[in-house]
């Protein structure tokens, strides 16, 4: 049995009944990663001896009767912004190539208390603000599915670690789509949370307002579960909300027997490539056929919101970093792209500042119209598969758009909206490219995305797909 392919939801009894033990997967892991991420490049650090000793630990405990959970002994890993107690966190940064925390992200405690064994921190765009993951300081992750071509981005080493079977979970950041776009271009299932189910305390921060944490699997079972472990209140977190947590797999898979899913008329199916459109609608026909309610909803601000997510996002992260002391000061030390960015943050206006959550309570206030008539709304993800590695530039619809913008536009706006959102595989290119179904409910939704989620991939089988490799 090839275990780097095998699901969490499949291993954790296997491992409960001490048929494998999590030495032994993570073992299987160390070595796939050796093996593939010279190519991939999807993480910055390995972790190898303390995951060696987590493992030995959670074989001891489960030897002991002392099983904790699902997560128990299974190796994930992490986004290199989440701060990890003395394993280094770069944020893809050379500012931030010696930086040891001296203590854990809150979501990092969670997922020890689970008896998760961190393998390592994953390769990201710097500091979080891109969507491709060309790297200038750690070098470019690349996609297992065409190597010549992105992962997304931001959380890219994340989604390219899952896709070749080098973790069996990762957990990731999204400011305006950094766990959906890797999940989306990768194969694999992402899901941002509603803002404040998961706790951002110990990450580095991009832009408060609009920044959230969640799990990327390979399936949506494998999702719900490292969801599971990592939602919940925060003391350390103001944002966070006092919510039970989500349900396990096994309470996820009965839905209700009326079901009614938007399909939006604004927006969301401008602008997009044949082959993503085709697969997205054939999605939304699975869901018809099987006798969910199709409704059209108007989201008429959408496309006014793009200005001021930009320029929210502009603000808090220059604030943020001069807070830091790390720009202006290390201006030289960035990224050409992302220090053209620091440096247009400190000439947003204050009033158009204002005015962005003046627009956010707007796009806030049409989600809830269309969510008073549906239990979600279904979307592509991005507009397109995977660009190459070094494109600017796109045209669809015979129109010029970069890439940048044309992978953002579909998911800021539930991050502005700060309602849940999760990408699921349904289907590929001609050229064997992953296209990515987004799936967005309401507040606090998670279920409800998780179970249509599940039910869709259920019914197919694009998860069982896998580069070659």
């Amino acid at each position: 049995m090839d275990l780097t392919y095998q699901t969490i939801e499949h291993l954790a009894p296997l491992v409960r009944k001490k048929k494998i033990s999590p030495v032994e997967l993570l073992d299987a892991i160390l070595a796939r990663i050796d093996a593939l991420n010279p190519r991939l490049n999807a993480y910055i650090t390995v972790a190898a001896d303390a995951a060696r000793a987590d493992a030995q630990r959670a074989e001891n405990e489960i030897r002991r009767g002392r099983w904790r959970g699902p997560l128990h002994g299974i190796p994930i890993s992490l986004k290199d912004n989440i701060a990890t107690k003395g394993l280094r966190t770069t944020a893809g940064s050379k500012i931030l190539a010696g930086n040891i925390p001296d203590e854990d992200a809150t979501v990092v405690r969670s997922l020890r208390r689970a008896g998760a064994v961190i393998v390592g921190k994953t390769n990201m765009h710097e500091f979080a603000y891109g969507v491709t993951t060309e790297n200038p300081h750690f070098g470019a992750t690349r996609n297992p599915w065409d190597t010549s071509r992105i992962p997304g981005g931001s959380s890219g080493g994340s989604a390219a670690a899952l896709a070749a079977g080098m973790c069996f979970a990762s957990v990731g950041t999204d400011t305006g789509g950094s766990i959906r776009i890797p999940a989306s271009l990768c194969g694999i299932v992402g899901l941002k949370p509603t803002y404040g189910r998961v706790s951002v305390h110990g990450t580095v921060a991009l832009s408060p307002t609009l920044d959230h944490v969640g799990p990327l699997a390979r399936t949506v079972a494998d999702t719900a579960i490292v969801l599971r472990a990592i939602a919940g209140r925060d003391p350390l977190d103001a944002t966070t909300l006092a919510l039970p947590p989500p349900r396990l797999p096994e309470n996820l898979k009965k839905l209700p027997k009326r079901i009614r899913l938007g399909l939006p008329r604004d927006y969301y199916f401008d602008c997009l490539d044949d082959e993503v459109r085709s697969a997205v609608l054939q999605a939304v026909k699975h869901f018809e056929q099987r006798g969910a309610d199709i409704v059209e909803v108007a989201l008429p601000s959408l496309a006014a919101s793009v200005e001021p997510s930009n320029h929210i996002a502009l603000a808090e992260a220059a604030h943020y970093h001069h807070k830091m002391g790390w720009f202006p000061a290390h201006a030289a030390e960035y990224g050409e792209d992302v220090r053209k960015r620091m440096e247009m943050g400190p000439e947003v206006r204050a009033v158009d500042y204002l005015r962005a959550f003046e627009m956010q309570e707007r796009v806030r206030a049409e989600f809830d119209c269309a969510f008073a008539m549906v239990d979600a709304i279904l979307a592509p993800v991005t507009p397109v598969a995977a660009p190459q590695l070094g494109q600017k530039m796109l045209t669809l619809d015979s129109e010029e758009e970069p890439v940048r913008a044309a992978l953002l536009r579909l998911c800021r706006p539930a991050n502005l909206a700060g309602v849940p959102a999760i990408s699921v595989p349904c289907g590929f290119t001609r050229a064997g490219l992953p296209i990515g179904l987004q799936l967005i409910g309401p507040r606090c939704g998670e279920e409800m995305v998780l179970r249509l989620a599940l039910a869709y991939e259920q019914a197919h089988a694009w998860q069982a797909q896998h580069p070659d490799l």
